[in-house]
């Protein structure tokens, strides 16, 4: 993949604020990421209250949170999971089961802290459930599908580190306030969650089970 950078048109973007969010565990945390005229500006928080107050703080329009914003009715996944693909290849997928399967076990903790954030910021937003709407809305993206749409193809999971910051800069986003990939793919999501104000996203996914948002 070819190191170009090009300057970002602000014009379209002047005065949308988006965020995104990368979900971990307890002892992870949540990097959050802000997107407004261009430029990122990220920060770290341990306490779902702590993102919900920074969120209203930046009168974000839209927020985008890595994490899956439902569970699956049946089985060990989402459609919205098994619907992740560009150019006809599937996009690999973490698989979130049933809540019921998931609970009591350590290794779906992320699931059910990002479970808690979405409880928290939806006293305030309006989950994306499919249907157009210019109230404030909180929705569900994959870093990983973010970097394959824009890309136009799937990215093998271990060129990461540097693919996914290539991608944003040949986005024109300067990926140097960044310090690590959690902050890179929480920069993807609040790129998503701008380019889902300007009508360039797609979903796939139902009510019952949520969607997931990609560029398109």
């Amino acid at each position: 993949m070819p190191d170009v950078t090009t300057p970002r048109t602000v014009s379209k973007t002047a005065g949308i604020t988006t965020v995104g969010i990368d979900v971990g565990g307890q002892r992870k945390g949540f990097h959050a990421v802000v997107l407004c005229n261009g430029q990122f500006k990220p920060r770290h928080f341990t306490e779902v209250s702590e993102v919900e107050r920074w969120c209203l703080d930046q009168a974000a329009q839209v927020i985008a949170i890595d994490a899956p914003c439902a569970w699956a009715t049946l089985g060990n996944s989402r459609l919205a999971e098994r619907s992740l693909a560009v150019g006809g290849q599937t996009i690999q997928c973490f698989k979130t089961p049933t809540r019921t399967s998931a609970k009591g076990r350590s290794f779906y903790d992320w699931v059910f802290n990002g479970e808690k954030l979405y409880q928290q910021l939806l006293l305030h937003y309006r989950l994306f459930d499919g249907t157009p709407d210019r109230s404030k809305i909180v929705l569900e993206t994959f870093p990983n599908a973010v970097v394959c749409a824009l890309a136009g193809r799937v990215i093998p999971a271990r060129q990461k580190a540097t693919a996914r910051r290539q991608i944003l800069r040949e986005q024109g986003c300067d990926d140097s306030p960044l310090p690590n990939i959690d902050f890179v793919d929480a920069a993807l999501c609040a790129l998503t969650a701008e380019r889902f104000l300007l009508g360039h996203t797609r979903a796939v996914g139902n009510a019952a089970e949520g969607f997931i948002v990609m560029p398109n």
